[in-house]
């Protein structure tokens, strides 16, 4: 009396009497929609790993990881928390440097041990270890400290040994820890020398640290895509659906973010050099080729931000703002008219100038979005187009691009379950009710639709669209359409007023 799973016997081939129980797994089958709240930044910071994407959530989780946010351009720091005051709360991180960073380091008594930071850095040169007798009589004991990160504390370590095997013994405490509580050190690693000279309590400050970031280009944000892959590469396969590279001016990079964003299905926000003029993004733009779904261009007018771990008020790129927004709207909403946080005021404001209706027609023809204040909501700091940098007015909106990543790769991580399958009708009604039943839940979500009583989808995989000839090679097609919700841009009110204006009056019944 076997019990198996259902398709691992032939069950037209059985010939001994018996009882055969088939477990069959659950015909129907969902997709869940893959998560779209995700930004990826790069930039540049003071300690951390390089090239390496790293998930922050806060700025106590960005501090503890790559130090505090600095005042200079390329920060990734910077573009972490103008995201966060809109609502980001899941960014895939990634620090990269001009190839001189350098980590921090001291050599411990000649020749006797040498401490250095885990990362490269200038935050390194805040690093201290203190030596001094351990806990337990004839020990000694290592404190490794850094501003903003916990103490780690390796006690009792080398009792009874003297001379270079206590060095010894202190370099493997740091490297590798001293019991399952306390692990290796996150902060410094220790190489032992061949001194013999006895350990003597002290604090050993680090130096020489280096952040590589005195001559960052657009050339070293974008990276390579080889592995082992930098900068903008890096974020591939993250899951990332908005990226910035951080205050990315450079006009020639423009074309790979957005071969990039087409790729991975990641929304580029990019932007123009600060102080732009109209005139200059307009032309800029119409040469650059990027007339793509792929990418959002912001303007090279600047927002004023308070840094607040700074104390200074910077200008600083529009990209953080328009990021931390996005992943924080549902994929089928618009940033056009959302409010944005944190902004002190523009370039442009801060001059006491607003933008004419004819230099904002310019800009949204050209496909480049910008922050204003007022929006058409009212007097506060938003994006006033919600546009990609396409020309094309059916695919030109946010909604286009985060709606479309969102569906063909949420299909893309489910859909691959019936590869393998035999093509039968079952097979075929099966695929069809995952696609219908995952359309079916945006549609019952406002996700999808249509406001004038039209199918919201529809999902054909049959005879029509599956002949014979190409299921013979293996082939198995669906044809789906989705209707997306149109996002209200130009909201038109006929009013006729005057003394000689008649108005029908309707009487309604109450119930």
């Amino acid at each position: 009396m076997p019990v198996t799973q259902q398709g691992q016997i032939n069950t037209t081939a059985l010939v001994v009497p018996d009882l055969y129980v088939q477990i069959v797994p659950p015909q129907t089958q969902y997709l869940n929609g893959v998560p779209t709240n995700v930004l990826g930044i790069v930039g540049t910071a003071s300690w951390g790993p390089t090239n390496s994407p790293t998930t922050v959530g806060n700025m106590a989780q960005f501090g503890a990881i790559f130090a505090a946010i600095n005042a200079r351009k390329y920060d990734l720091g910077t573009q972490v928390a103008t995201a966060l005051q809109q609502g980001a709360n899941n960014m895939k991180v990634v620090r990269v440097t001009d190839g001189t960073d350098a980590a921090a380091s001291i050599v411990v008594q000649s020749t006797c041990i040498t401490f250095t930071s885990k990362y490269t850095g200038t935050f390194g040169n805040q690093i201290q270890v203190t030596v001094s007798p351990g806990s337990q009589t004839g020990t000694f004991k290592a404190v490794v400290g850094a501003p903003g990160l916990v103490p780690e504390a390796f006690d009792n370590i080398g009792f009874g040994l003297t001379a270079n095997p206590l060095w010894v013994a202190i370099a493997a405490a740091i490297n590798n820890g001293t019991s399952a509580l306390r692990g290796p050190s996150q902060i410094v690693v220790a190489s032992a020398g061949a001194g013999v000279t006895a350990p003597a309590s002290a604090t050993y400050t680090l130096a020489g640290g280096n952040d590589g970031a005195t001559t960052i280009t657009g050339s070293v944000l974008i990276g390579q895509d080889t592995v082992p892959r930098k900068g903008m590469y890096s974020l591939r396969n993250t899951g990332a659906s908005v990226a910035i590279l951080a205050d990315c001016d450079d006009n020639t990079t423009w074309a790979a973010q957005v071969s990039f964003g087409l790729s991975e299905g990641i929304y580029m926000v990019m932007t123009g050099p600060s102080g732009d003029s109209i005139a200059n993004a307009v032309t800029v733009k119409g040469t650059a080729g990027i007339d793509s779904y792929a990418a959002k261009l912001c303007f090279g007018d600047w927002v004023y931000w308070l840094d607040t771990y700074n104390n200074l008020l910077r200008v600083v790129s529009p990209q953080g703002f328009f990021g931390g927004l996005l992943v924080n709207l549902s994929p089928q909403n618009s940033s056009l008219n959302k409010q944005m946080q944190g902004i002190v005021g523009t370039q442009k404001s801060n001059s006491n100038q607003q933008y004419s209706s004819a230099e904002l027609q310019l800009l949204v023809i050209a496909g480049i979005d910008v922050i204003t204040n007022p929006v058409p909501g009212g007097s506060y700091f938003g994006a006033r187009f919600g546009h990609n940098s396409s020309s094309n007015p059916v695919t030109n909106g946010d909604n286009y691009t985060r709606m479309t990543n969102y569906i063909a790769y949420t299909i893309n991580a489910g859909m691959g379950k019936f590869v393998g399958q035999l093509q039968s009708t079952t097979a075929r009604a099966q695929a069809a009710a995952t696609l219908s039943a995952f359309f079916s839940n945006l549609q019952q979500q406002g996700m999808i639709g249509d406001p004038n009583g039209g199918a919201a989808f529809s999902v054909q995989v049959d005879v029509n669209n599956n002949p014979g000839s190409r299921v013979a090679l293996g082939y198995l097609q669906a044809d789906v359409k989705v209707k997306y919700l149109a996002v209200i841009e130009k909201f038109l009110i006929n009013v006729e007023g005057g003394t000689s204006v008649q108005i029908n009056k309707q009487q309604t019944q109450l119930a």
